[in-house]
């Protein structure tokens, strides 16, 4: 079982019993998933754009991605029904617990002039989203390797219903928020 995991289970869960004032262990926010996304507009252009975001993506995260498809066309940008315009992964279970003691005690660690994960990057019901400009804070990714820096998305969906439950329980895990 994950470090993290296990501290949820015995640190964690009580702490928010007593500050969320929870009578029930199954009504604790727990974490849910992590969607871990790459958008690869230059797709559209450069079919090969696709095959260097298939090796990163799975260096990150230990999992084979999914490309995600254009859901309607759009004129302007040459951009038609069912074309690859980036690629997702989502994780469960442990290897989510995995990837998120990673992202917060190593990935964001690295980063430089680091001063906290912004506070309000919560969707209204309790999940998270953080934008990366570069893979390259990722040790996994060989700097030397890569054909071009691409941006992802890590998307950590929660059961808080509300924005400050979740922050209340990504707190607790030890995501660094900003303090502005």
């Amino acid at each position: 079982m994950s470090g993290l995991k296990e501290r949820y289970r015995k640190e964690i869960v009580p702490r928010m019993m007593e500050l969320g004032g929870y009578r029930n262990v199954m009504q604790v926010p727990r974490l849910e998933k992590v969607v871990v996304g790459i958008g690869l507009g230059e797709a559209v252009q450069n079919a090969r754009a696709l095959e260097g975001a298939e090796q990163d993506l799975p260096a990150i995260t230990g999992q084979k991605p999914i490309i995600t498809r254009a859901r309607r066309s759009i004129a302007a940008f040459r951009l038609r029904t069912g074309m690859p315009i980036g690629l997702k992964v989502t994780l469960r279970k442990d290897r989510m617990y995995d990837f998120v003691e990673r992202l917060i005690g190593i990935v964001l660690p690295r980063i430089r002039e680091f001063r906290g994960v912004p506070r309000d990057s919560f969707d209204g019901r309790g999940n998270y989203t953080l934008g990366f400009r570069e893979q390259t804070a990722f040790p996994e990714i060989d700097y030397d390797k890569i054909d071009k820096v691409r941006g992802l998305e890590i998307t950590i969906v929660t059961t808080a219903r509300t924005d400050e439950e979740g922050r209340q329980l990504l707190e607790l895990f030890g995501m660094p928020f900003s303090r502005d």
